[in-house]
């Protein structure tokens, strides 16, 4: 037994050690590593800094400003903002915590969101009117910002937004408690330096988008330097169930312009092990994004050949995208 014991100490200080040096080394990268630069400008907005990064000459027309989705970087919609630069503004940003924006002490209430967004416009010389556009989440917070500042929208464009009422009529599952489990302990292995040190030695970060140049994606080495990140998407998500609420009251925009872009890539796979039936996730899913366009009595859905990502991140995907664009511009008659 007293053999047994010593062994067991030992493995455990060579353990104990190991994990101490890697935490060590980790730390050492982010006191001695130098400070990631954006490809846009940090906007001070009063209590913190968010990140834009505008393309495009200002003009008479609408300016598209694109709302990500949860825990997406702007850098995601980079095929966007290239297709629409020579005809239009384009404005990506990054809500607080997320990419390259500082972490706010304020709650991230819809309605929070939404006013920090408008200031940073101000601040950072931008001006109405605009086309908003929301992928996933961001769906949501451009029906929030419709309603905030009415005035200044001209159009609504949904990215494979969700729908507000998409969880309960798909009875799709909750999301598992050690989910958040693993996001609290990335996070705290983030701000160690550990997950630095992880993203360094694999290759691959958290963060996945195919199909966009490596200028973009060799940035994502770049939201993995501390937790910040996945401090941000957590406490955007405490506000959820908010923000669904209020994007399902905003449900009437009358003639407002409004078009709707869908994938239609689902990984089957992945949904039967939730017990999900695809054919059926698949038809619900098409119904709610038409329902999406019927909001409005000027609303239009397109379904692309990509997923929830991909219908964005490739570039033959942005492609179609930015040429309805282009064409709804030429509708308002700017």
């Amino acid at each position: 037994m007293r053999i047994i014991w010593k062994v067991s100490k030992w493995i455990g200080t060579g353990i104990g050690s190991f994990l101490l040096l890697i935490i060590l080394i980790g730390l050492c990268l982010r006191i001695f590593s130098s400070k990631p630069q954006p490809p846009g400008e940090l906007v001070d907005i009063g209590r913190f800094k968010l990140h834009i990064n505008s393309k495009g000459a200002r003009n008479n027309k609408p300016t598209l400003v694109i709302e990500s989705g949860a825990g997406a970087p702007s850098e995601y919609y980079y095929w966007l903002g290239e297709g629409l630069k020579d005809g239009m503004r384009v404005v990506r940003y990054d809500r607080a915590g997320i990419g390259y924006s500082e972490m706010s002490n304020a709650p991230r209430d819809p309605e929070t969101v939404a006013r920090e967004l408008h200031t940073l416009l101000e601040k950072a010389g931008e001006s109405p009117p605009y086309i908003m556009a929301g992928h996933s989440y961001g769906g949501h917070y451009i029906r929030v910002f419709k309603q905030l500042y009415p005035n200044e929208v001209t159009a609504l464009v949904f990215l494979d937004s969700g729908h507000p009422d998409e969880h309960e009529r798909l009875n799709m599952p909750p999301s598992p408690t050690w989910l958040n489990s693993m996001y609290y302990a990335g996070a705290v292995l983030g701000d160690l330096g550990v997950l630095d040190l992880h993203t360094r030695i694999v290759k691959q970060s958290i963060l996945w988008a195919p199909g966009l140049p490596e200028e973009v994606t060799d940035r994502y080495l770049d939201y993995t330097l501390n937790g910040k990140y996945l401090w941000g998407y957590m406490e955007e998500e405490k506000w959820h169930d908010d923000l669904v609420e209020m994007s399902r009251k905003a449900m009437a925009f009358d003639t407002l312009p409004i078009r709707v872009f869908s994938g239609t890539h689902w990984n089957k796979k992945t949904l039967r092990k939730l017990g999900l039936d695809p054919n059926k996730i698949k038809v619900g899913r098409i119904r709610m994004q038409e329902e999406m366009a019927s909001i409005s009595t000027n609303g239009k859905v397109l379904f692309l050949d990509g997923g929830h990502i991909t219908i964005f991140s490739l570039k033959e995907n942005a492609d179609i995208i930015c040429k309805e664009i282009i064409q709804l511009v030429a509708e308002l008659e700017y």
